[in-house]
């Protein structure tokens, strides 16, 4: 018998004044240690906001550990540095040549790294996040993600940027539909050119209005995001709809802005959990999947390398 529809909750108790204790925490030894904490400090803020995240009355879990990150955080900052030790050589040197091969070779690590990045990354957290004992999971394969990423990479070129919407559509698609949560599977399927649409249409209109537009364009933007998102177990489906408004925005960022310009920075703290628990309370999560009958279906997986290097390149608005 199909399992009734409902309405599931979704929401964020987070506190900004406990989230301030980790963050100054982490920012401290961080500093101290010259940034060797970072991983650590990466864990910690990861815990505390997966902790703070409730689905049905149970929280999130991260399970990862600052050593695993630690590891994929030494693996990419030595690659980084070895280019970049090179290039200053070759400056000393006034050597042109040389310069020239390890700037397109740092170019092209930088963009043939972004597919192993990504495949990595959902590895790692998905692998290391759970919900009530039932472990998510990434089935997606790398060769195949590289095929989507290469060809959509040469028509973003050969088009100036322009089939980069339809790129970031492609990867979401992908990626997306290769998450479980558990034996439940998601499922996103977006078009490329509607979003290049919504873009265009969003960019004119904020132009036009100048900027006053911006706050319906990023309403949109989350609307589109997760009205193409769906969770499948069996027959039984579930669907997810941002109901945040033009106005939420609006106040969520004057807001945000406000707190950040007169704590200089200090009140960081209070804006990340009021932003999360704004757009937690405005997520719809509405299906007739039973929670309780997902099983565990997914391995560990601690290769934290393609977290650290999606991180370390600040890409992770690409996923």
């Amino acid at each position: 018998m199909e399992t009734q529809m409902k309405t599931y909750n979704f929401s964020f108790k987070g506190k900004g004044s406990d989230f301030f204790g980790v963050v100054v925490v982490n920012w401290l030894l961080t500093i101290i240690t010259l940034g060797l904490y970072y991983p650590w400090a990466k864990e910690r803020t990861l815990k505390y906001l997966y902790a703070n995240s409730y689905l049905e009355g149970d929280n999130f879990q991260f399970t990862g550990t600052g050593k695993e990150m630690f590891v994929g955080f030494v693996k990419i900052f030595g690659i980084v540095a070895a280019f970049y030790i090179g290039i200053i050589i070759a400056i000393k040197t006034q050597n042109t040549f040389l310069m020239g091969i390890f700037v397109f070779l740092f170019y092209v690590f930088f963009l043939g790294i972004i597919p192993f990045a990504i495949h990595g990354f959902y590895k790692y957290r998905m692998s290391r996040t759970n919900w009530r004992g039932v472990r998510f999971g990434y089935r997606g394969d790398r060769g195949t993600l590289m095929k989507i990423y290469f060809k959509d990479l040469f028509l973003t070129i050969i088009t100036f940027g322009i089939y980069s919407f339809w790129m970031t559509t492609d990867l979401r698609n992908y990626t997306l539909s290769n998450v479980k949560f558990g034996s439940a599977e998601f499922k996103y399927k977006a078009s490329g050119s509607d979003y290049f649409w919504l873009n265009f249409k969003g960019v004119i209109l904020t132009y036009i209005t100048l900027g006053i537009y911006s706050f319906w364009f990023q309403r949109d933007i989350l609307r589109f995001y997760f009205d193409h998102l769906t969770l499948h177990n069996g027959t039984e489906k579930v669907r997810f709809q941002s109901k945040l408004s033009a106005g939420d925005i609006f106040e969520l960022l004057i807001i945000n802005m406000l707190i950040l310009m007169f704590t200089l920075g200090l009140g960081y703290a209070f804006v990340e959990v009021r932003t999360l628990t704004k757009l937690f309370s405005s997520l719809e999560i509405v299906g007739n999947i039973n929670l309780d009958t997902l099983q565990q279906t997914e391995e560990e997986y601690k290769n934290a390398f393609g977290d650290e290097a999606l991180d370390a390149m600040d890409l992770s608005g690409i996923i």
